[in-house]
């Protein structure tokens, strides 16, 4: 799936990275917990999260990750937008819950990552 399917599917405001949009994702991975994040998931995943601050970044850079949906309505600050930005890390929000943003991409094709379960 790519990143403009996830935008439709999940009705996405793109707050940077319109020009990546035909960028494509192995799997998606939903959580607020950096730790696990560190731990169970592998390249080129879409990570969502309620997360905005700049860690969220820094660890989307080491798992060398898709992109990154913020969910819930939450909105990172200009500052975490423009960091992204200098790490090529595309940035969406949506107003799903966590839960539901998981259950629409699922429904659609998009697998969670089989990590170390």
């Amino acid at each position: 799936m790519n990143l403009k399917e996830v935008k439709k599917l999940l009705e996405a405001e793109v707050l940077w990275g319109n020009e990546l949009l035909e960028k494509s994702v192995s799997c998606a991975f939903g959580c607020d917990l950096l730790s696990d994040v560190l731990a169970f998931t592998p390249p080129n995943v879409l990570l969502l999260t309620g997360l905005t601050n700049i860690q969220v970044i820094n660890t989307a850079e080491m798992i060398d990750a898709a992109a990154i949906v913020f969910v819930r309505g939450k909105r990172p600050t200009k500052e975490v937008i423009d960091f992204a930005r200098q790490k090529n890390i595309p940035l969406m929000a949506t107003n799903y819950m966590l839960y539901d943003s998981c259950g629409i991409l699922y429904l659609n094709g998009l697998k969670g990552c089989e990590g170390n379960r």
